[in-house]
């Protein structure tokens, strides 16, 4: 393959070296030596054109589907180096991205743009994507297909996304010791959620605007089951917890602390943002409806914090398996993703029981059971093609600090406690150790994945999407 060395070729000597895309499509690349031009022959400005546009289209689906900053800029640039453009520099920020293919000193280097600006979680499509990364055919072909996968619809109705929510509050219920009534009253309210979140998305109302309606419809809907007496064996403070979980869930967590990690500042910075963001109307609503039934009179008391999981062995591992394949299914994963992350979750439930039961407290036992997630996750996607994206932030969803959350804000809204602000770090530690977990995990992993024989070659960085070949340029 050949690249540029940032210096003239000497002695007169002329190298030539032939570069062949997938399924014959050829481009010559050659290095010519002249008075004034250092570095490689590219194809026309059209060809560059093209490809420059097909990577971009690549990467605003990645970025957009919850991928992180270096796997967008790694599967660039293999898409490039495969096309023929040898020596591309990729420039990737939380709301665009830039691609620069240099052309030699005597031409002006061809540089195209791309903003992202719409952000949802399609697995699908995000598969799909990786799948015509590792088969790339001819370039018009490969815009062509695309184009398919882009304007696609999802795989599923949006029904059965409302029901993969509901079903996913259920698992986590009876993850959280509650009974059938709880796991049903909390498949409701979460229905429920969803469409109205689905109404509100229709007139464009602000995402953080919905996460304070939505914290507001869970709070609100646990409240009036206490106030009302109509199922006393539902305690409204797990059923505001399995509310929390649910919409902590679509927080891009694992991307903004592997954007950190691997250097991506400012777009860590962006997706941190939006993170905090985004939990900050999903607390304000709660917050809002707890302080309106205090201010009604409503006697709230909240019992003693759960212990880390409460449910017995094989409830865990079901629980888990659920929660994590529900959640996959609600953002559209493919049948076999679905069974890799009911693995997932179960891995990382019961090693989270495991490993509190020696002692551990809430924050190390999170970060060890998604290091544990992460690399199982990660050595066994990769064999079944599926983007390790999918698994492991599916396999960490029934670890989420729903209950930590919500017992926080009871203390400072309902108790007048200064202590909730504590427990709300607290709380925003766990999530931290999962995601730094998962990264920390899927690092390990890499060693297993390219073979143990392979143990003295310097790791390449987290990766949870894209292609798994690292480009021959190092990323800096």
């Amino acid at each position: 393959m050949s690249s540029f060395s940032g210096r003239p070729i000497g002695g007169g000597r002329r190298h030539s070296n032939s570069r062949r895309t997938p399924h014959d499509h050829t481009t010559e690349v050659h290095e010519i030596s002249t008075n004034n031009l250092h570095g490689p022959a590219l194809p026309d400005d059209t060809t560059v054109h093209l490809v420059l546009d097909l990577a971009l289209k690549i990467g605003e689906v990645q970025m957009a589907s919850g991928a992180g900053a270096a796997d967008v800029t790694a599967t660039i640039l293999s898409v490039t180096e495969s096309y023929g453009l040898p020596h591309t520099e990729v420039d990737v920020i939380y709301t665009s991205i830039s691609v620069s293919c240099h052309r030699g000193t005597d031409a002006p280097p061809i540089t195209a743009v791309r903003v992202v600006r719409q952000r949802s979680l399609d697995y699908t499509r995000l598969a799909a994507v990786e799948h015509l990364v590792r088969n790339l055919g001819p370039i018009e072909d490969a815009h062509a297909e695309l184009e398919n996968i882009t304007t696609a619809k999802h795989p599923y109705p949006r029904w059965v996304a409302t029901v993969a929510w509901a079903g996913m509050a259920a698992a986590v219920a009876f993850l959280v010791g509650g009974g059938l009534e709880l796991a049903i009253t909390a498949g409701v309210v979460t229905a429920v959620i969803d469409r109205v979140g689905r109404i509100l998305n229709r007139r464009a109302l602000p995402f953080f605007f919905q996460q304070v309606v939505g914290g507001a419809l869970a709070t609100g809907a646990a409240l009036t089951v206490f106030a009302t007496g109509l199922l006393p064996d539902v305690r409204p403070s797990l059923l505001v917890a399995v509310g929390i979980v649910v919409l902590l869930s679509g927080l891009a967590l694992v991307s903004t602390v592997q954007d950190a990690i691997s250097g991506y500042n400012v777009t860590a910075a962006g997706r941190t943002v939006e993170t905090v963001l985004l939990s900050a109307g999903l607390i304000a609503g709660v917050a809002l409806a707890i302080r309106t039934a205090v201010h009604f009179g409503l006697q709230i008391k909240l019992t003693d914090p759960l212990p880390p999981l409460i449910s017995a062995v094989p409830m865990q591992f079901a629980a888990g398996a659920a929660t994590s394949a529900f959640f996959a299914l609600a953002c559209y994963a493919r049948p076999r993703a679905l069974v890799a992350a009911a693995i997932s979750g179960a891995i990382g439930t019961a090693a989270y029981g495991l490993v509190t039961s020696f002692g551990l407290d809430a924050l190390l036992g999170s970060a060890v059971a998604a290091a544990i997630t992460g690399f199982g996750g990660a050595t066994m996607t990769r064999r079944l093609r599926i983007p390790t994206l999918v698994v492991v932030q599916a396999g960490v969803v029934p670890l989420l600090p729903g209950w930590t959350t919500y017992r926080g804000l009871f203390q400072l809204t309902a108790e007048g406690d200064p202590a909730g602000l504590s427990t709300l770090v607290f709380a925003s530690g766990i999530a931290l150790a999962l995601a730094g977990g998962v990264v920390f995990g899927e690092y390990l992993a890499q060693p297993v994945r390219t073979g143990l024989g392979r143990l003295e070659r310097k790791f390449a960085g987290p990766r949870m999407s894209g292609p798994l070949k690292p480009t021959k340029r190092r990323l800096e």
